[in-house]
């Protein structure tokens, strides 16, 4: 059965993954640029020279797979128009090869990349799913959050200060960054805090299926933990349906047991999964990436210290010049154009947001960090269109208050070891930042 299992995820892998690998590693030898940012590690360390390069050879770049782009407009129109579509559609005559391949295959776990995943699933099922939830992540709900959040977020530095120990040393993921927003979105969901460790080992994981090209050890390992958080979640809507609460999840269950017809059981488990994961991932990598530019340039902390009010603005400039989402595609549903660039059906278009949100005609001196920057809000960290972010507001108020509650506290604060990336390519954060507390501020956060 074990070796059953092996050969079907091998199967699934091929046919997301390695074959992929393989045309990529072969047109990266040659020279393409679009095919050495998915398999040069180098691209994950730092991304925007090559989106640089990108620019420099036009605003919309035939690359080996894909049309990719780094042009603000471009960007911004393809996330809007209702010519592209998410997923990309299989033919109705399916070649027979791989019709028993795919069947070989097995059923693919219920990741973020997998229909019926809202980041994967086009209108009319994308609108009736996510209206089920969005209005638990409005501007006006998540407002209602902040002081739960502030709370949370000065319990958990009191919890680093007591560990930092006698050399102040900390980890600002480990022991901050992660456990806010897992912290956050657990008590939102109605699911126990005690397990927000776990959550963020398999939403690691997860969030590896994103990327294209896989090695075939990073790809079980997503599969594994995909597969885990959905046993976990499984159980978790039996124990809802015995004690219900006042959750969204719970909400969710209750729908899914009443109302026949309104959501199937995979997209019950996919929404719940994806709420959970994207609950914590973006913010993450939000108050991380903030973290690192912060300590980077002390006289932009300075001005957030001397002008509390620019914390917001701050937020959008972190999200601009250093993205936690770098990219996204889009599968032309029909002939279109886009900018006066035509398009044909079935063509995938990558839009690289991290190299979007330098475009210099849209931010002047782009690559400058200024937290009182006009305009910074133009960004599209959080995509565009029908796939906005659902959790934007929540994410933004929780780097806000996560940044400010840390820099407030640790006026002194300072690196204190070389940070670790995380190692995908679609997200883009830390793993790891070591951090020298310094002296507390007395009478913050206490």
């Amino acid at each position: 059965m074990a070796g059953s299992r092996g050969v079907r995820r091998w199967i699934r892998w091929l046919l997301r993954h390695g074959a992929i690998r393989r045309e990529v590693s072969r047109q990266a030898s040659k020279g393409d640029l679009g095919a050495q940012m998915i398999i040069n590690p180098d691209a994950v360390r730092d991304p925007y020279p090559a989106y640089e390069q990108i620019r420099s050879q036009g605003r919309l770049v035939r690359s080996a797979l894909s049309l990719t782009t780094v042009d603000h407009e471009i960007t911004t129109a393809v996330l809007r128009s209702p010519d592209f579509c998410v997923g990309l559609r299989m033919p109705e005559n399916v070649p027979s090869l791989l019709g028993v391949l795919l069947r070989a295959g097995g059923r693919w776990p219920l990741g973020p990349a997998e229909p019926p995943s809202l980041l994967s699933i086009d209108p009319p099922d994308h609108q009736r799913i996510r209206k089920l939830v969005a209005r638990s992540f409005s501007a006006k709900a998540i407002a209602r959050l902040r002081g739960r959040t502030e709370e949370i977020a000065t319990r958990l530095l009191d919890d680093m200060e007591a560990d930092a120990g006698p050399d102040r040393r900390a980890d600002v993921i480990a022991d901050y960054a992660s456990l806010l927003p897992a912290t956050v979105i657990a008590e939102m969901l109605g699911a126990p805090v005690s397990m927000r460790e776990k959550f963020l080992e398999w939403g690691e994981g997860g969030a590896f299926s994103l990327d294209m090209g896989l090695t075939y050890r990073m790809f079980r390992r997503s599969e594994k933990d995909i597969d885990a958080l959905a046993e976990w979640m499984s159980g978790h809507f039996d124990e809802l349906r015995r004690n219900p609460n006042d959750s969204i999840l719970s909400s969710l269950v209750q729908t899914y047991d009443e109302e026949e017809g309104r959501l199937t059981h995979d997209e019950l488990l996919s929404l719940a999964l994806l709420l959970l994961a994207a609950g914590f991932e973006t913010t993450v990598n939000l108050i991380g990436n903030g973290t690192r530019l912060l300590l980077a340039h002390p006289d932009q902390l300075a001005r957030l210290a001397a002008d509390p009010a620019l914390w917001p603005n701050a937020v959008d400039e972190i999200l601009r010049l250093d993205s936690p989402v770098q990219r996204t595609g889009r599968v032309a549903a029909r002939d279109t154009e886009v900018c006066g660039y035509p398009v044909r059906r079935g063509t995938l278009v990558l839009t690289h947001i991290g190299g979007a949100n330098r475009d210099p005609a849209v931010f002047e001196d782009p690559e400058r960090f200024d937290v009182g920057r006009a305009g910074a809000d133009r960004h599209v960290a959080f995509s565009q269109g029908i796939h906005y972010c659902l959790g934007a507001a929540l994410a933004k108020m929780e780097g806000e208050v996560g940044l400010r509650a840390l820099f407030d506290r640790y006026p002194s604060l300072a690196t204190a070891g070389p940070a670790e990336l995380r190692g995908t390519r679609v997200l883009r954060g830390y793993r790891s930042l070591p951090v020298r507390l310094g002296d507390a501020r007395v009478g913050v956060g206490a």
